[in-house]
């Protein structure tokens, strides 16, 4: 069953998030949102590591539960001492 209000039906061209922002990419990775360059999105994985580059209709926003899961393991690899 599919409505208005249903997230997973896009309508028009995906909102450019802010800096900083947990997003998902259509391969289910939750990346932090770097910025745009030549038609693409940068994001970033949120432990740290290389950015990678998706296109806007690749990306939805993450769920709080995934931002939660994403935070704390931000929050684990700096207790570990891990460069972010």
């Amino acid at each position: 069953m599919s409505g208005k209000n249903d997230p997973t039906q896009r309508q028009g061209p995906p909102r450019l998030p802010s800096p900083g922002t947990l997003v998902m990419d259509a391969r289910d990775r939750v990346g932090e949102f770097r910025g745009v360059a030549y038609g693409y999105w940068h994001l970033r994985p949120v432990g740290g590591g290389k950015e990678w580059s998706v296109t806007p209709d690749e990306v939805r926003p993450a769920s709080p539960e995934q931002r939660l899961h994403a935070e704390t393991a931000r929050a684990n690899a700096c207790s570990r001492g891990e460069l972010l």
